[in-house]
């Protein structure tokens, strides 16, 4: 299932974007260390930090419009 951030403010997605992040390092090290007890969420975490990194760029290109 896709997570939707299409609704979220510009200031909302660069916070998820560090949730993210740090989610996929904390899942990266337990790979590592073989404490993951599903390898397939650290493929879903990255994708889902290209989704919000899309949608920011789009606010960078003035694709989107943030709300006022």
């Amino acid at each position: 299932m896709k997570n939707s951030y299409k609704d979220l403010t510009l200031d909302e997605l660069v916070e998820k974007k560090e949730q993210l992040h740090k989610e996929f390092l904390d899942l990266r090290m337990g790979r590592v260390l073989g404490h993951v007890e599903n390898p397939l969420a650290v493929r879903t975490t990255r994708r889902n930090i290209a989704r919000v990194n899309t949608i920011i760029h789009e606010y960078a290109l003035g694709i989107r419009k943030a709300a006022n």
